[in-house]
């Protein structure tokens, strides 16, 4: 068995102190080690962009990183993302609003490629959220609900006006 290396990461903004095993990806440190579970495991091959996680501001795949390697960074998951349950992210909101989900199972990697893109790019064209969304698949919604999520989501990332949350999902 290799010896086990020390590591520090912070994740959503909390510190983690863990040995681990050199060979650990990143994917099954978050899943495993943190039961940080929204990050999925689907291809382990670094193409279906399920395990999609921010790395120092940047979307990477989990499953193509080791554990070892996050070392020093700074990580950020879809837990993350919303500050409670009943206070979600305007991202999780345009998703649950505009119909961009189905399964869920390829979810969260996009909202984590979602986010760094609408940050860079505030005012996007349909066509550059399909060039974004090219490395994220799904296999349920056919794209289009997940496009008009995301436009729903610069708008109101924006500011601009956009569809309401439904009744009933406000907080009581």
């Amino acid at each position: 068995m290799s010896e086990r290396k020390d590591i520090v990461v912070r994740v959503n903004g909390e510190e983690y102190r863990r040995q681990v095993e050199p060979r650990l990806l990143l994917s099954d440190f978050l899943r495993h080690e943190l039961d940080l579970t929204g990050t999925h495991v689907g291809c382990e091959h670094g193409v279906c962009g399920a395990c999609t996680i921010l790395v120092d501001g940047l979307p990477m795949r989990s499953c193509l990183m080791l554990a070892v390697q996050s070392d020093g960074r700074e990580l950020a998951t879809v837990e993350g993302l919303a500050s409670s349950q009943q206070d979600l992210h305007p991202i999780q909101e345009a998703f649950r609003d505009a119909h961009g989900l189905q399964c869920g199972f390829c979810t969260a990697g996009i909202l984590m490629t979602m986010l760094p893109f609408l940050e860079e790019n505030p005012d996007p064209t349909e066509d550059e959220i399909r060039h974004a969304l090219s490395g994220n698949l799904c296999r349920c919604t056919g794209y289009q609900h997940i496009v008009d999520a995301v436009l729903l989501a610069a708008q109101r990332m924006r500011g601009a006006p956009g569809l309401k949350p439904r009744a009933g999902s406000e907080p009581a």
